[in-house]
């Protein structure tokens, strides 16, 4: 386990010393390199990019209990790889991989029928040849206009080519092959990592991957009803292809450079808005020259309408009806008030009005309470407001014309107790205005109504 540990810091030493060596200067200039001009197209982006990668391969993972594994006693090895990558959108892209590695374990499960129970076993994964989906899940970067961290999950399928050897319980190793070669199966590898930006198209690949394998002989050995499963924790480096000046689609920006195009027109608006700021001012100034000269025609000090140029009366109190020069005529308007026993005799009406059921017919009983309503209006010469209503029962149209119609035949009975019907507006909302909810007996029938309003 130590000499694992060592070559696996050797390995992610050696990643990180080549990141140096191949790292370019930092971009100073992050918002014109990574500016691409909106909707310009995906040949200003690169979208080719190659990678390598070292790690350890294990015979286990965090899916599984090796307990239950053909052997239990999993040992990590060193693997490495590479892969060819085509970015197709900035969420999306398509990428050959390559790995190649050794598996090992030991402890392993007793053989029922056999009785055999292996030692160990040694996989040479020769190659391994898979073409995979990359799906960026975000851009992430808490300092600049581009993305400097990309988590990404990846998913796909390929080939595997490996030979497994055993040593049993006496010592003795037993080796296998697919006709003198490597035994080749289908498997699926899945994975999760994410990139971090270290430079112009360099970029630092950490993953975690799955191999799912269409086979229970990965490790040479056949124990309980499983697929055998492999992982490989990986570091590595990801250069992109194509000219420097052109941004990287994976780690690209578009709202970066909508911002970029926006700020350029913004200093040309803002030059164009100064220019007509002066001429407004100047504008501003013969405006308010010209509206002085107009206030001195137009005063009207006391509000009665006449120009004080013209007022030979003025100080008039607010409200007096005046003539053409501003004097007092006739008698002031004495202005009647609504007074808490009017708002009862509207109430008594609204409380005691009853229609004929589907009918603008007046119920007998209502008729007092409605005369009173009528030398309300006579006496105090006030204005009503009738509003018809009613419950959801029944189509639009039927509705709104009955409360149209209860509405009206208010109206015109006030009307024949000597109301003015001038002052006296009938309207009707129908369904469309309830005050309680249409779906109970309760409901509905306070919904049935006409609202007098009185002012």
């Amino acid at each position: 386990m130590k000499t694992n540990l060592k070559k696996a810091s050797l390995l992610l030493t050696g990643v990180m010393v080549g990141s140096k060596l191949f790292a370019q200067s930092p971009d100073t200039t992050v918002s014109s390199a990574n500016y691409v001009e909106p909707f310009s197209g995906g040949d200003k982006l690169r979208t080719w990019s190659i990678g390598i990668h070292g790690g350890m391969l294990s015979p286990s993972t965090f899916l599984v209990n090796m307990s239950r594994q053909d052997f239990r006693s999993p040992h990590e090895n060193i693997g490495y790889g590479a892969y060819i990558k085509k970015q197709i959108l900035p969420s999306f892209g398509l990428q050959a991989d390559f790995l190649r590695g050794k598996l090992e374990g030991g402890l392993g499960q007793t053989n029922v029928a056999s009785g055999n129970t292996p030692q160990s076993f040694s996989t040479d994964l020769n190659w391994s040849a898979a073409l995979s989906g990359q799906f960026t899940l975000a851009n992430i970067n808490w300092r600049h206009k581009k993305g400097a961290i990309q988590p990404y999950i990846t998913a796909g399928g390929g080939v595997i080519a490996y030979r497994p050897s055993i040593v049993n319980a006496d010592g003795s190793r037993t080796g296998f092959s697919d006709g003198g070669g490597n035994i080749h199966k289908v498997y699926i590898p899945v994975g999760a990592g994410f990139k971090i930006n270290m430079g112009s198209g360099i970029n630092l690949d950490l993953g975690y991957q799955i191999g799912f394998v269409n086979g229970d002989n990965l490790d040479g050995y056949n124990y309980g009803m499983n697929n055998d499963k492999f992982s490989y924790a990986h570091v590595g480096l990801e250069f992109s292809l194509g000219s420097r000046s052109k941004p990287e689609m994976a780690t690209y920006n578009p709202v970066n450079s909508m911002r970029t195009e926006y700020l350029r027109k913004t200093s040309d608006l803002q030059s164009q808005l100064n220019m007509q700021k002066e001429e407004n001012a100047k504008l501003r100034s013969d405006l308010n020259t010209t509206n002085d000269n107009l206030n001195k025609l137009t005063a009207d000090t006391d509000g009665d309408g006449v120009p004080d140029m013209y007022d030979k009366c003025p100080g008039t109190p607010a409200g007096t009806q005046v003539d053409g020069s501003g004097c007092p005529i006739g008698k002031r308007e004495v202005k009647v008030y609504v007074t808490e026993e009017d708002k009862k005799v509207v109430k008594d009406a609204i409380d005691n009005l009853e229609f004929d059921f589907g009918k603008a017919t007046i119920r007998a009983k209502s008729y007092p309470s409605l005369d009173r309503v009528a030398q309300l209006l006579v006496d105090k010469n006030f204005s009503l407001k009738l509003a018809g209503h009613t419950d959801n029962v029944g189509s639009d149209a039927a509705n709104l014309k009955l409360s149209k119609a209860r509405a009206e035949s208010i109206k015109s009975y006030l009307v024949s107790k000597g109301a003015n019907a001038s002052r006296i507006e009938a309207t009707g909302y129908g369904e469309s205005q309830p005050i309680a909810s249409n779906k109970t007996a309760a409901g509905r029938q306070q919904n049935r109504r006409v609202e007098f309003t009185l002012y």
